[in-house]
């Protein structure tokens, strides 16, 4: 197969960015054609499946020039001399030589594109205000595994089509990697102390020819390495404008399936979850962005109940907490509804309760609201005491929210569920930062300290929403939420 490749352009171009990733960003510059010695490679290209990308998009929806600017803005964010080392996830084995469905570390995904196992990213800025160096060290191309295992894309693609700099062979990274961490005055990873010693890919690292060597994470620590993650954190908490198109067109699809599926009758949850996941693909998505939570009666009371094993009754609510994801990107939407199709006058209360402080605390998902996740959090727990004090909830003195709601309003999303792991919900939210608005009311069945027709309810409704600079934009707008919907 031929393929149209980078541009050849000066090495030493002063933009960063023109060098590399020309043809296939669609940038203008002198192109030319290579054939490779395999047709196959990791993962689809434009060239390859043009039915799933454009042309100029490394993986869905986001081009290589997009990729090369994140790379870039990481090594504009580190201080002359650092090195940044990523390494990408292994292969979960389910159990002896059956394995789970591949899924890139994150980090490394939203670096580089490249979606296989068994390879390294090295982001090298030097100093004298050098320009960084991308290395990516990948598997070889190798005819008998590729026949059980599947195409590899190899060294030649990792230059060609992933942009690096540089490519080699990933099962050498500790001797490639010695000579530079020893240049560095500052190391930098994603991998963390004995994270090299867990799964066979990594177990490799520590044999090279034979010869015992010091695991990966190791030699890191020999180099004084620290995490890389706050400063990946900085630039993932903010989407572009392609990766927001991402997360809507994920939200759109699940969104619809939701409101499909309410309009329908299941007997088992499990039923209602096919049905879903189903949907949640035919509308669009890749995959489940996370197992779901499909959740009747009382097993709404278990806020991550995935069992999804019992019959749905008449007269019992359903909590589903699902959602698709496209182009790595997810959504993540809870709905409440009743089996049956209309709300009890309990139900209804609850329901109405949570959903009008719920509707509250998306509107203030704006720039200029200057209002962070713990912010917001407070406002949500103050609406839902006070609504419910309304219905019914005798609040005593000393006795706050926290026993009927337990967990915080929201969290960021992305390319994880949880996305950006350890970022402050004490900084105002700023536009572009993708978060969830999910407040819940958890009644326990054998509590007396709760008005009795509410006991054993479990509601939670929950939007995947983008912060802008005056107004909120909300993904997953396609699930319903009113009560009219169901009631009628």
């Amino acid at each position: 197969m031929t393929l149209l490749l980078r541009a050849l352009l000066p090495r030493a171009s002063k933009n960063p960015l023109s060098r590399r990733a020309s043809s296939i960003s669609g940038r203008p510059g002198r192109t030319w054609k290579r054939t490779f010695a395999s047709d196959g490679f990791g993962q689809p290209l434009h060239e390859t499946h043009p039915h799933l990308l454009e042309h100029g998009e490394l993986t869905p929806g986001i081009t290589a020039l997009e990729y090369a600017q994140r790379r870039k803005s990481l090594a504009d964010s580190l201080a002359p001399g650092s090195i940044a080392v990523l390494c990408s996830t292994d292969v979960k084995w389910r159990t002896g030589s059956v394995f789970h469905k591949f899924h890139q570390d994150p980090d490394f995904f939203y670096l580089t594109g490249f979606d296989e196992p068994e390879a390294f990213a090295i982001i090298d800025k030097p100093t004298g205000g050098r320009e960084h160096k991308f290395r990516l060290l990948v598997r070889p191309k190798d005819a008998a595994s590729e026949k059980w295992e599947g195409s590899r894309s190899g060294f030649e693609a990792a230059e060609e089509v992933f942009n690096a700099d540089e490519s080699g062979d990933s099962s050498q990274v500790s001797s490639m990697l010695s000579p530079l961490l020893a240049g560095a005055a500052h190391v930098y990873s994603n991998i963390s102390p004995g994270q090299s010693d867990s799964a066979p890919f990594s177990e490799s690292l520590r044999v090279e020819k034979g010869t015992p060597k010091d695991g990966l994470s190791e030699l890191l620590q020999k180099y004084g390495g620290r995490p890389l993650r706050p400063f990946i954190n900085d630039l993932r908490a903010v989407k572009s404008d392609a990766e927001i198109s991402n997360m809507r067109r994920a939200g759109q699809a699940s969104g619809k399936a939701f409101t499909e599926a309410m309009k329908r009758q299941f007997m088992t949850e499990r039923e209602l979850e096919t049905f879903l996941e189903y949907r949640f693909k035919s509308n669009g998505c890749e995959n489940s962005a996370y197992i779901p939570v499909v959740a009747s009666g009382e097993h709404a009371l278990q806020i991550h109940y995935v069992q999804n094993n019992d019959m749905m009754r008449d007269g019992d609510l359903v909590s589903v907490d699902a959602g698709g994801s496209y182009g790595g990107y997810v959504t993540d939407i809870t709905r409440t509804w009743p089996v049956n199709g209309k709300f009890s006058s309990a139900q209804r209360d609850l329901y109405e309760a949570i959903l009008d402080v719920q509707r509250s605390c998306v509107s203030r998902c704006r720039q200029d609201a200057n209002l962070s996740l713990d912010a917001l959090h407070s406002i949500a727990e103050a609406g839902l005491k006070e609504n419910l004090a309304q219905i019914g909830f005798d609040f005593p003195r000393r006795e706050g929210i926290k026993a009927l709601f337990p967990h915080h309003l929201g969290h960021h999303v992305g390319l994880d569920i949880h996305d950006c792991a350890g970022y402050s919900r004490t900084s105002n939210l700023i536009k572009g930062q993708c978060i969830t608005i999910e407040p819940g009311i958890y009644v326990d069945a054998d509590d007396d300290r709760w008005p009795a027709h509410f006991r054993g309810m479990g509601i939670r409704i929950e939007d995947s929403v983008c912060v802008q600079e005056d107004s909120p934009f909300v993904f997953t707008t396609e699930a319903v939420k009113e009560v009219s919907k169901w009631s009628q």
